[in-house]
């Protein structure tokens, strides 16, 4: 079993749900725990399609290729996660307060939902890649939800201690590095 890439993909995915998290409670957001849930529903039920569809890559070509592919795939997203923080200028995720359309300070499940949806790219990216590394689907959803719950509590509950972070600022960056540094680690593995 690949535990330490379930773990890591996990941590890796959630990374910008930290951030998010960081930023909300900055602007004193509040993000209940049924909506923080909402969203780690999201992103498990977009990583179990993502690994699902990586999974079949497996059908058509050798383990060993089936491998090499996924570690490239995750190599490659994340190094389009890193240009893409560098190119992009404004995300809905930078701009917390687009989010909470009621602008009521309290992220609802219905406002959760395009949240969840908005920070489970990573899920998709990397799960597909997960897929094609044969790696467990149950194992990586539940390490996707439960480091979502983790990472937006955190975030949200530390928030308004930091007003601008190192996190909150390089959080795509880093997701990206660790997303490259799990898929050098699976092609040598």
């Amino acid at each position: 079993m690949h535990w330490i890439t379930i773990i890591l993909i996990g941590i890796a995915a959630n990374i910008d749900n930290l951030g998010v998290g960081l930023a909300y409670g900055m602007k004193q957001t509040n993000i209940p725990i049924l909506s923080n849930i909402t969203i780690a529903i999201v992103s498990m039920i977009i990583t179990y399609v993502a690994v699902i569809a990586g999974a079949e890559v497996i059908k058509y070509i050798s383990p060993h290729n089936a491998s090499l592919v996924g570690s490239f795939l995750l190599c490659g997203i994340g190094l389009w996660t890193l240009l893409s923080n560098i190119f992009s200028r404004k995300k809905p995720l930078e701009n917390p307060e687009m989010m909470d359309r009621d602008r009521n300070r309290i992220i609802s499940v219905k406002e959760a939902v395009p949240l969840g949806f908005a920070l489970s790219a990573n899920c998709l990216a990397g799960g597909i890649g997960i897929g094609a590394n044969g790696i467990s689907a149950m194992w990586t959803v539940i390490s996707i939800g439960f480091f979502s719950v983790v990472m937006i509590g955190a975030g949200s509950h530390f928030g308004c201690l930091l007003q601008r972070s190192f996190i909150s600022k390089y959080a795509t960056a880093f997701s990206g590095l660790m997303l490259i540094g799990i898929g050098v680690f699976e092609m040598f593995n």
